[in-house]
């Protein structure tokens, strides 16, 4: 699902004289269907460079991130970009600790949004957000209000019912259960479950070091700039 080959990220610092920051260097990294594979490494280590690489947020100096979309590999360091929109829509889901808020946008609006994108009809989409907002005790008060009013948490939690409330076939996790307590932490690692037992390749960075030994398949070591 996921083949990253020989992937190399140099951040260069203008305001800081130009300094060059080398972070990936020729990276490798495979994922198969159903496998969940954790990131573990120091601070600096590369983790976050190499997720948001994975979502395009961040284009290589050279290297290749081959994704399995429908009956196709795509390239996404070389895809234009119209391209690698149509792959996020359909076949890699990001999911993180923060929500982007839009204002005047229900949660229920906003947790709905992405299966409404793929033209799943609005009572489907409906029964799937209320049966996530649910999982994640968003309690049902707040589902017609902004989330911009919520506490920290709660938009937490939106944005994970967003992450989920499509069946894409990648997902990204970028720390989802920090800052959660437990119970809120054990509804997502029946999500992630449930998503790798569906055939869903997942790559994630979890510093809570519980919830990474429960849903990692194996552990992929990163090294800075190595």
């Amino acid at each position: 699902m996921i083949r990253v080959e020989n992937l190399s990220k140099t951040f260069v610092l203008h305001h800081q004289n130009g300094i060059h920051l080398p972070v990936l260097y020729k990276a490798e990294l495979t994922v198969s269907a159903g496998e969940c594979v954790v990131l573990h490494g120091h601070s600096g280590s590369g983790k976050s460079t190499l997720l948001r690489s994975l979502y395009a947020n961040y284009l290589p100096d050279e290297g290749h991130i081959h994704i399995k979309h429908g009956d196709e590999w795509v390239d996404l360091v070389t895809t234009p970009a119209r391209k690698v929109l149509e792959v996020r829509k359909g076949t890699i889901g990001w999911v993180s600790q923060f929500l982007r808020v839009i204002p005047r946008i229900s949660a229920l609006d906003v947790v709905m949004q992405p299966l409404l994108d793929l033209g799943v009809s609005k009572d489907e989409c409906r029964a799937k957000a209320t049966s996530l907002l649910t999982r994640l005790n968003v309690p049902e008060r707040l589902w017609h209000l902004a989330p911009s009013t919520f506490s920290g948490g709660e938009q937490q939690r939106v944005n994970i019912a967003r992450g989920f409330v499509v069946d894409y076939p990648i997902l990204l996790l970028d720390e989802p259960t920090a800052s959660l307590d437990d119970k809120n932490s054990a509804a997502v690692v029946e999500l992630i479950d449930e998503a790798k037992a569906r055939g869903a390749a997942i790559v994630g960075i979890f510093h809570n070091e519980a919830v990474r030994n429960r849903v990692a398949d194996r552990l992929h070591p990163m090294g800075a700039a190595a």
